[in-house]
C-alpha cells in the first residue's frame, strides 16, 4: 500500500485512487517569463519521479501540468520589448523544453496554456455568479470567501486571521479583503479578451481549476506543487472548484518543500537564483537529480555548490562503476532473469518510497548497491555483478529518472560537439600555421570515416 502525506488531512493516508489502477495528477507549472531555475525544478523532477514510481508498480499516470501564458511579469516584459505577451510566451516555452530535455525530465500528457481556455474560464466564472458565489465589481469580478464555509480547510487557517496576512490582495472593489480575483478588467497597454464584464483577463488561481477539470474531471486524485502555493494559490482553486461543482475537487494534495539558498528562501527579489540554465554546464542532470532525491520532497533543501561538488562525485562513482561493467561486456551486458537476490532489493526499494515516496533512502539503496558490484567485481563474482548492474541500470534508476543509458539523440549531441572542438582545435592549429599537426586531424579523421570540408561558411564534416 501506497501511503503519502496529504496536506488537506495533515497526515499520512493510505493512497486509493478514484479508478482502479488509473492515477490524474496535476501539478502546477511555471509562470513562464524568463527561465527557470532550480526552485521551479524541484517540484519538477520530484514529481516526475513519483508519477515513474506509480507507472513502475502498475498504474496508468494521466499528468497534467500547465503552463501560464498570461501574468502581469509576462504582460510587463513583453511591454518592454515592445511586443505581443504572446511571443515572449512562446519563446521561454521553448526554454522550458530545452532545460527539461537536458534535466531528462518526461513531458506530462498535457501541457496546456490558460490563453487556450479563456472561453471555459469564463464560463467557470459566470457559474460562479449565478450560483452566489462571486460578483462583478467595475468589471473586475471575485469570489465571495464568505460564501465557503470550508475557505481555509487545506492551508488549515482561519479565514479571521487571514485578512491581515501576506499576500492578500486589498481593493476597493471587494466586499472582503480575502475575496480573490477571478478575472480582471484591463488596463491600459493590456492583452484582454472580451466577456460578459467587459474587456479583461483570467485571474491568476482561475486558470488551474478550469484546465484541471477539462483534462482531469471535476474530481481528480493528485494535486502538487510547491509549499509556498498551498496558499493563497492552492487554498482558492480548491474553493471555486468545489464551489462550482458541489464535489471534492483533489482527493490528495502533494506539496515539496523549498529550496533554500545559505538557508534562505530561493527568491529573485535578493538575487539568489540559480537558473538550471547556467546549472546543467557545470552538474550534470543525474547530479542535480540526486542531490534534489536525496532530500526528503516534503523537507527545505539548502542548494549549495559543496553540497552539489560533493554529490558530482558520488555520482560519478555510481557512472564509472556501470560504465566498468559495460566496458567488460563490450556494451552488451547479458541479461538476467530477476535472483530472488534482486527480488528482495526491488521489494526494499518499492517500500522505501511507497512510504511517502522517501527517495533519500531508495538512493542510498543505490549507492549500497554500487559498493556490492564493485567489490563482486574485484572478486569475479559475475552473478552478483549483472544482478547490481541490472538493478541500478534497468530497475531502481529509470524508477527515479537517474543513471539511464543516453539516448540516441544525447550520442548524437555529443558527437556533433566533439566534432565542433575538434574543427576549432584543427582551426587554431591552422590559424598557427602547424599544418602538420592540422593535417593530422584531417587524416586520422577520414581514416575512421569521417570527412572535413572546408567551405566559404567554415569547415564542414560528413560521416560516411
Amino acid at each position: 500500500m501506497v501511503k503519502i502525506f496529504d496536506t488537506l488531512k495533515g497526515e499520512l493516508v493510505d493512497f486509493e485512487p478514484i479508478e482502479k489502477n488509473h492515477v490524474r495528477m496535476y501539478v502546477c507549472g511555471p509562470t513562464i517569463y524568463n527561465l527557470i531555475h532550480v526552485g521551479n525544478a524541484r517540484p519538477m523532477i520530484v514529481f516526475d519521479a513519483f508519477r515513474r514510481f506509480l507507472e513502475y508498480i502498475g498504474y496508468k499516470v494521466t499528468m497534467v501540468q500547465n503552463f501560464t501564458d498570461i501574468d502581469d511579469k509576462i504582460i510587463n516584459k513583453a511591454n518592454e520589448e515592445g511586443v505581443p505577451f504572446e511571443e515572449i510566451a512562446e519563446r521561454y516555452i521553448v526554454e522550458y523544453w530545452k532545460d527539461s530535455y537536458n534535466l531528462r525530465i518526461r513531458a506530462a500528457n498535457y501541457h496546456p496554456k490558460t490563453s487556450n481556455y479563456v472561453s471555459e474560464i469564463i464560463e467557470f466564472i459566470e457559474d460562479l455568479i449565478n450560483k452566489g458565489f462571486a460578483y462583478e465589481s467595475a468589471g473586475d469580478v471575485y469570489f465571495d470567501v464568505s460564501k465557503f464555509e470550508k475557505y481555509g480547510e487545506l492551508s488549515h487557517r482561519n479565514p479571521e486571521d487571514m485578512i491581515s496576512g501576506a499576500r492578500i490582495e486589498i481593493s476597493d472593489k471587494k466586499k472582503n479583503p480575502l475575496d480573490f480575483t477571478l478575472w480582471k478588467a484591463a488596463k491600459e497597454g493590456e492583452p484582454y479578451w472580451e466577456s460578459p464584464w467587459g474587456k479583461g483577463r483570467p485571474g491568476w488561481h482561475i486558470e488551474c481549476s478550469v484546465m484541471s477539470n477539462c483534462l482531469l474531471g471535476d474530481t481528480f486524485d493528485i494535486h502538487a506543487g510547491g509549499n509556498d502555493l498551498v496558499f493563497p494559490h492552492h487554498e482558492n482553486e480548491k474553493a471555486q472548484s468545489e464551489a462550482r461543482h458541489g464535489k471534492t475537487f483533489a482527493k490528495y494534495w502533494m506539496h515539496n518543500g523549498m529550496i533554500r539558498f545559505s538557508g534562505e528562501k530561493m527568491s529573485k527579489s535578493i538575487g539568489n537564483i540559480w537558473l538550471v540554465r547556467e546549472l546543467v554546464k557545470v552538474y550534470d542532470a543525474d547530479t542535480i537529480k540526486t542531490y534534489i532525491l536525496s532530500k526528503h520532497y516534503r523537507t527545505p533543501l539548502d542548494f549549495t555548490e559543496e553540497g552539489l561538488n560533493a554529490q558530482k562525485k558520488s555520482v560519478k562513482r555510481v557512472n564509472d562503476s556501470l560504465k566498468r561493467v559495460e566496458e567488460k561486456y563490450n556494451s552488451h551486458v547479458p541479461y538476467i532473469p530477476k535472483s530472488d537476490y534482486m527480488k528482495e532489493k526491488i521489494k526494499e526499494f518499492i517500500e522505501y518510497l511507497s512510504l511517502d515516496f522517501n527517495t533519500p533512502k531508495a538512493i542510498a539503496l543505490i549507492f549500497d548497491l554500487v559498493n556490492e558490484l564493485n567489490k563482486a567485481f574485484d572478486e569475479n563474482n559475475e552473478q552478483r555483478v549483472l544482478e547490481a548492474y541490472h538493478l541500478i541500470r534497468n530497475e531502481f534508476g529509470p524508477i527515479l529518472g537517474i543513471f539511464e543509458l543516453p539516448t540516441k539523440e544525447e550520442k548524437e549531441l555529443k558527437t556533433e560537439e566533439l566534432m565542433n572542438l575538434l574543427i576549432d582545435v584543427r582551426n587554431a592549429l591552422r590559424k598557427e600555421k602547424n599544418f602538420q599537426l592540422s593535417d593530422y586531424v584531417r587524416d586520422t579523421l577520414k581514416d575512421i570515416g569521417i570527412i572535413l570540408k572546408d567551405t566559404p561558411d567554415g569547415t564542414k564534416y560528413e560521416i560516411q
